[in-house]
């Protein structure tokens, strides 16, 4: 396919074959209509995969490329949302493509396994590397439901750092797009565990809680119609997905807290979004730390 020329921002999705690329795609569709922009669909073959080296193969894997895209293609207009498609295929090393074509994106959609990288505990190696370098928020999709459950929040979490505004602006609009209720969550962990009780935890939830209230309190005047609700948890992310992934759907966090992304896409992160059914937007552009 012809290479597309530079045009105004869309929400990108990277393709590869895989189904869990196609349920991204699928998910990406509202989002793209929400922007009243286009859905443009990259498939990027690596010119440095041993099946590139014979000219026949690489054929094939043209072709592959091709079918890949015509059938997400199918899939999305099967929806029949009115959202224009985008088309492109590249050669280039999957995650460097997309890395430059976030660039210039509102938004990059990845499945979170890919074929090739289908390790159980981990998510695919292409998705960890562009959430990690991308210059635009970037969605890792664990599935797609058509119809997701009403009650399913969309959970923001913030840290008090100045990136928490945006953080919550998001998060917002996840929430409104998808008519669902926003939990916006802030942890915190003892900082002498020899001296750790009941009453300290209990003291130290009130105190994080009451400042978390005062931040959401410009959101909810903002928003009157949508539901938000402040969370404190006393140890981490992963220990809110445990107990209460089956009530999540998205979980928006801020780029900037490396460690934190390191976490999600790595095998701890990754075994709690698993057992959720929960996708991650990672809404900060990358930074040079």
């Amino acid at each position: 396919m012809r290479d597309l020329p530079h045009s105004p921002p869309s929400v990108v999705v990277g393709l590869d074959g895989s189904r869990s690329a196609l349920d991204a795609a699928l998910w990406a569709v509202d989002e793209a209509v929400s922007r009243d922009i286009p859905l443009r669909l990259v498939y990027a073959v690596d010119p440095d995969s041993s099946s590139g080296t014979d000219p026949h193969d690489a054929a094939r894997d043209l072709a592959a490329a091709e079918i890949a895209v015509r059938h997400a293609c199918t899939a999305i207009e099967s929806t029949d949302k009115p959202v224009k498609i985008e088309m492109e295929i590249l050669q280039a090393r999957p995650a460097r493509a997309l890395i430059d074509t976030s660039r210039s994106a509102a938004m990059l959609c990845l499945g979170d396994m890919g074929l090739r990288h289908s390790a159980q505990g981990r998510i695919g190696s292409t998705a960890a590397e562009v959430a990690a370098s991308a210059h635009c928020p970037v969605a890792i999709v664990r599935s797609y439901d058509p119809r997701p459950g009403r009650n399913d929040w969309v959970v923001a979490e913030i840290d008090g750092s100045p990136v928490g505004n945006h953080i919550l602006q998001r998060a917002s609009d996840e929430a409104r797009l998808r008519n669902a209720p926003l939990r916006v969550l802030t942890s915190w962990q003892t900082r002498f565990t020899d001296v750790y009780n009941n009453r300290s935890v209990a003291e130290g939830n009130r105190c994080a809680k009451a400042q978390l209230d005062r931040q959401l309190a410009q959101w909810k005047k903002r928003y009157p119609e949508l539901d938000v609700e402040s969370v404190v948890v006393h140890g981490n992310t992963l220990d809110y997905l445990t107990q209460y992934g089956d009530w999540i759907q998205l979980l928006v966090v801020g780029h900037e807290r490396v460690r934190g992304i390191k976490d999600l896409v790595g095998p701890p992160g990754y075994a709690s979004l698993q057992e959720a059914g929960c996708s991650v937007l990672i809404c900060q552009p990358h930074t040079v730390l």
